[in-house]
């Protein structure tokens, strides 16, 4: 039986350029992943199955030049709107379920207070953003399972190296195209420049007949959906090197529409479908190539989106939630065989 694992390290090299030395988000120096797993197996009880997942850039280089897309808006979110009218990142990007925004704001809060005293009284208010995904399939959203505290350890808990995937942090209760979903990540080299861009996804959206992978349309083969299909969400975040300033940034972020939309995703009327970019450096390069650098970091951002979103579905086990309610792991042996079958190599065909 087929293990589940990456694509790419399976045989399956997703796009044509060239991953970074992780193919993860933390492929860019200085930023770090950080999650806060809950469910019946870290003893939170049978209904939870969620948790929160933070991306920290380097704090020393903050604040950082940001900016958000919003490919469709159904989602609840916190700070875009100060990010994008100041195009900076001051804080951790929080990623948790739809009723944990609130609690994982307060747990930023309070790191940022208790790293800083200042902080709210005579030093500045931050500007902290969080992103979700509803999770309410399989994790009881009545129940508030996230608490400030856990938020507190997601960000402690934050590393550089290999990326965790698949049904953990934020990730544990997210399912995506029928199957189980959730955390996913993946980089880029950018041709003709020492910068690359790293994406790490929440992915919680799409219906299975959709599902498309490496170009092959394998949703339609495999088995029915568990559960109904609903519109879902998917959360984008960028970090690159390049010294681009918030409007480029925001350029960049867009792309990442192309990288969902080649897994099949159609951007649903209920689906909160979100990009969130930042740069480690600070702004000074401009188009003065004629745009060739830019358009090659728009095909780097559309390649790693699509691996992340791949590897969150590629990495993640069957789970079993609240109620008894089981989501299954996209079945790999039959994956692989239907790549097989449409005669896929890393060349094209």
């Amino acid at each position: 039986m087929a293990k589940h694992g990456r694509l790419r390290g399976l045989g399956f090299p997703v796009g044509v350029l060239e991953p970074g030395t992780l193919n993860a988000i933390t492929d860019v120096p200085g930023v770090r992943v950080g999650h806060k797993t809950l469910s019946a197996a870290t003893g939170c009880g049978e209904s939870c199955c969620t948790g929160v997942t933070a991306i920290v850039p380097p704090e020393a280089a903050s604040p950082l030049t940001a900016a958000s897309y919003v490919v469709n808006g159904f989602g609840k979110t916190v700070g875009l709107v100060q990010l994008d009218e100041l195009g900076q990142l001051e804080a951790p990007i929080l990623l948790t379920n739809t009723f944990g925004v609130g609690a994982a704001l307060e747990g930023a809060l309070r790191h940022l207070m208790q790293r800083d005293p200042a902080v709210g009284d005579t030093g500045a208010t931050p500007n902290v953003v969080v992103a979700e995904c509803n999770d309410g399939y399989l994790n009881d959203l009545r129940a508030l399972h996230v608490r400030p505290e856990h938020a507190v350890d997601a960000i402690a808990a934050a590393r550089g190296g290999r990326v965790p995937e698949g049904a953990v942090g934020a990730g544990t209760g997210m399912r995506c195209c029928g199957f189980k979903g959730g955390i996913g990540t993946a980089s880029r080299r950018i041709e003709g420049s020492d910068c690359q861009v790293g994406v790490l996804v929440l992915a919680n959206f799409g219906d299975r007949r959709d599902l498309t992978m490496l170009g092959v349309p394998v949703g339609r083969r495999l088995a029915a959906d568990v559960a109904p299909p609903r519109d879902g969400s998917i959360i984008m975040v960028v970090a690159t090197e390049l010294p681009w300033d918030a409007l480029a940034l925001k350029r960049l972020a867009a792309r990442t529409a192309f990288g969902l939309a080649r897994t099949g995703s159609v951007a649903s009327h209920g689906s909160g479908d979100i990009a969130i970019a930042f740069s480690t450096a600070p702004p000074h390069l401009a188009y003065g190539d004629g745009g060739r650098l830019a358009t090659r970091a728009f095909h780097a951002v559309a390649e790693a989106t699509e691996e992340a979103i791949l590897n969150a579905l590629t990495q993640a086990e069957t789970t079993v939630g609240r109620g008894g309610r089981v989501v299954p792991a996209l079945p790999m042996e039959e994956t692989l065989a239907l790549l097989r079958q449409a005669k896929w190599t890393p060349e094209g065909s």
